[in-house]
């Protein structure tokens, strides 16, 4: 990513584990005024900062911009001695704004980026002043008991490998976009490019099986009361609409929006709607 110009494109070290970000539209002498919006941008499950190419350009003509690639995606960390919770991706996230001194942040989570950003909400609700959930995981317990018990096996991750490779990006690409026209070389190089020669990611995927401790429950998600923007596509088949619909009633102050003939990947999808919708919500 990292392509306008004068961006910030480095890693951030967190309890010993390198983090991968990038940081549009900022500076010193600005980070302490209250009227600088600051928007943090939180990605999918096998995604990375990648996703936001699109909804970046127009989000850092506002304001600040934070993109994260949590661990052990895109270019943050991989190592072994890292838990892959929810618990410490919120923690990365809450460090990275503390660490910039950002203050009342609006924060954009894509689909497991969303429940990262309703967990972020819940540890430190007084960062964020707005959420925008953009087809947000919701209700997903812990792996199941024999997943969880086959992480274990030696070289476990090479099946998880040999998974993802008889898939192939394009195949998981179709899956999430409702247009298949949208994919082309460049889109399918960004997702596959972390993934291509590296047995690292596939180890931590495995003990990130073990570690992941489940979305929030229904109650926590009633006890969230920080405004949040839903934003659905109609033909979402990894995370279907009704679970957005749910979390729109869960949630004590929320705004539902849908749009026909749009999958999962929205932010590759409607990316000029989104941002207009953002624009509308924060006022």
């Amino acid at each position: 990513m990292c392509s306008q110009s004068n961006p910030i494109c480095t890693t951030f070290s967190i309890a010993g584990h390198d983090v991968y970000y990038e940081l549009y539209n900022f500076s010193h002498e600005m980070k302490d005024s209250n009227e600088k919006k600051v928007f943090v941008l939180i990605h999918g499950f096998l995604s990375s900062c990648f996703s936001f190419r699109h909804l970046i350009p127009m989000l850092s003509k506002e304001g600040t911009v934070l993109v994260v690639d949590l661990p052990p995606f895109g270019k943050s960390g991989k190592g072994l001695n890292y838990t892959y919770s929810y618990n410490n991706f919120a923690n990365i996230v809450i460090s990275m704004i503390e660490h910039f001194q950002f203050k009342s942040i609006y924060l954009i989570g894509h689909s497991m980026g969303g429940q990262i950003s309703l967990y972020a909400a819940k540890k430190a609700p007084h960062l964020v002043n707005k959420i925008i959930l953009l087809c947000s995981s919701g209700y997903l317990g812990k792996s199941q008991r024999h997943l969880f018990w086959s992480s274990y096996i030696p070289f476990f991750h090479l099946i998880v490998k040999r998974k993802f490779a008889k898939q192939g990006v394009m195949q998981s690409l179709t899956d999430v976009v409702y247009d298949g026209s949208l994919i082309d070389d460049q889109m399918m190089k960004g997702y596959e490019e972390p993934f291509t020669n590296n047995n690292e990611i596939f180890r931590a995927l495995t003990k990130m099986i073990r570690d992941r401790e489940g979305d929030l429950s229904p109650q926590e998600v009633r006890n969230i009361s920080v405004p949040t923007l839903l934003i659905w596509g109609e033909e979402d088949k990894i995370i279907p609409i009704d679970v957005g619909k749910r979390l729109h009633s869960d949630l004590q102050n929320s705004l539902f929006i849908s749009y026909p003939k749009t999958g999962h990947l929205i932010p590759e999808e409607i990316p000029a709607k989104i941002y207009e919708n953002i624009m509308s919500f924060i006022g």
